[in-house]
C-alpha cells in the first residue's frame, strides 16, 4: 500500500509452462517471476500471466503537476496558519484523490535508498535461501512468494514479494546482512510520519487530532512492509504487476527505485504517477473510508510493468490493531445526522478476508457496505 501477499509459498508455485524458443528444450522449474523473466529462452509470456486488455481502461498522460503534494514540514509547523492551510489541503487530497505525495518528511534519503537496496539484496538471494521465508498463512509475520494469491488466481501477476510484519512486534529475515537493521530504522521513521498525517486527517474531518490514533489503537496498529519486485517483461502490454485494487488499513506510504509503474484511478481514468525524488507516494485505505463513513474513499490503484527495467517498490502499510472493530466514527454520524454506511468489522477478520481471495477492486469493502 498493500498490494499484499499470496497464501501459497514460492516452493509450491509452478505456473503453466511458458513459450520457449525451442520446443525440444526442457524448461526450468519456475519458482518466482524473477526466474521466469531471467530465462534466456523466454520469447512470449505464458498464458497464465496474460491479462485480457480492457478497452474501457483509459490511461491519461502523466499529471505530475496536478497530483496533490503535501509539505510535511508545514504539518508539524508551530505556525497555526501554515498548519491550518496544510490540514485543509490534506483533507481535500483525501476527498478528491485518495492519493497524495509527501515532501520534506524528514526521513533521510540515504535511509530510503538503503531500504530499497536491502530489499533488492533479498530478491537477489538464491531460491533456496528465500524459501526459508515462504510462510503459509496470510498472517504469517514473514512471507515471500510470487503473484498475489496463486491458490485462487487464474492469471498470475508479474511480481515477486517480501511481506514482513514490522509492528507492533518487529520481524525481519536475517538475510541479507543489514536488511533487518535497515528495515527496523526505516519502519520506525515512516510510522512517525504516518502518525502525524493521521492527526492532520483527523482534524480535517473536524475531529480531535488524536481521534484516529486513539479510536483505532494506532500505537499497537499493524504495520507491514511489502517489498515488490517487478522484473522486465517481454510483453508488458499483456502482463500486470498488480491488478486494480484498494488497500486494507488507513494509509500506505510507498517508495520506488526510480522506475515508475504505479497508476491510480481518478475520475474514471488511470493516471500514471511520477514521484518527486525523496518523496512518499501515499494512498488512503479501506478503513479510512469506513471510519469517515465514505467521505474519504480508498483509492483504486494498480502496478504496470515495462520491457527494459526492473521496478522495486516498498509499500509500508498502516492499519488499526488486529483486534480493533472499525466502524464509522459516531461523532461524524451525530454531527452530520447520517446513518452508518458500513457495518463494523474486526480488522483481523477483514485482512484475512481480503488476503485470502484474489485482488478485485473493492470487492472486500463491498461486503461491509450497508
Amino acid at each position: 500500500m498493500n498490494p499484499y501477499c499470496s497464501s501459497l509459498t514460492m516452493a509450491e508455485v509452478v505456473p503453466v509452462v511458458p513459450s520457449y524458443a525451442s520446443p525440444t528444450k526442457q524448461p526450468p522449474k519456475i519458482t518466482s517471476i524473477k526466474i521466469l523473466a531471467e530465462s534466456p529462452d523466454l520469447i512470449t509470456i505464458p498464458a497464465s500471466y496474460t491479462f485480457t486488455p480492457n478497452s474501457h481502461d483509459l490511461v491519461v498522460s502523466d499529471t505530475e503537476g496536478a497530483i496533490p503534494v503535501i509539505d510535511y514540514s508545514l504539518l508539524i509547523s508551530s505556525s497555526p496558519d501554515h498548519r491550518s492551510k496544510i490540514i485543509h489541503d490534506l483533507g481535500k487530497a483525501c476527498q478528491e484523490w485518495g492519493f497524495f505525495m509527501v515532501i520534506n518528511h524528514g526521513v533521510p534519503e540515504k535511509l530510503m535508498r538503503s531500504m530499497i537496496d536491502a530489499c533488492k539484496g533479498f530478491f537477489d538471494l538464491s531460491e533456496e535461501e528465500k524459501q526459508e521465508y515462504t510462510g503459509s498463512h496470510v498472517l504469517d509475520p514473514i512471507r515471500c512468494g510470487t503473484s498475489f494469491n496463486t491458490s485462487v488466481e487464474k492469471v498470475f501477476c508479474w511480481r515477486d514479494f517480501l511481506k514482513v510484519f514490522v509492528h507492533p512486534v518487529f520481524h525481519s529475515p536475517s538475510k541479507p546482512v543489514g536488511l533487518s537493521d535497515t528495515m527496523l530504522e526505516y519502519s520506525k521513521r515512516v510510522k512517525e510520519v504516518t502518525r502525524e498525517l493521521l492527526k492532520g486527517i483527523s482534524e480535517s474531518l473536524g475531529l480531535e487530532a488524536d481521534y484516529i490514533e486513539n479510536a483505532l489503537n494506532f500505537e499497537r496498529g499493524l504495520q507491514i512492509s511489502i517489498a515488490n519486485y517487478y522484473p522486465p517483461c517481454t510483453e508488458p502490454e499483456l502482463a500486470m504487476g498488480l491488478p486494480c485494487h484498494s488497500d486494507h488499513g488507513l494509509l500506505t506510504l510507498l517508495i520506488e527505485n526510480g522506475v515508475s509503474g504505479l497508476q491510480v484511478q481518478h475520475k474514471g481514468k488511470w493516471v500514471n504517477l511520477n514521484s518527486i525524488p525523496n518523496s512518499f507516494l501515499v494512498n488512503t485505505g479501506d478503513h479510512l473510508e469506513i471510519l469517515s463513513n465514505g467521505k474519504f474513499k480508498s483509492i483504486l490503484h494498480r502496478a504496470v510493468v515495462n520491457k527494459n527495467n526492473t521496478r522495486i517498490s516498498i509499500a509500508m502499510a498502516h492499519g488499526p490493531s488486529l483486534d480493533t472493530v472499525v466502524s464509522p466514527a459516531p461523532e461524524l454520524l451525530d454531527r452530520e445526522s447520517k446513518a452508518p454506511a458500513y457495518i463494523g468489522i474486526k480488522y483481523e477478520e477483514y485482512v484475512n478476508l481480503q488476503q485470502s481471495n484474489k485482488l478485485d477492486g473493492k470487492s472486500c469493502l463491498d461486503r461491509v457496505r450497508i
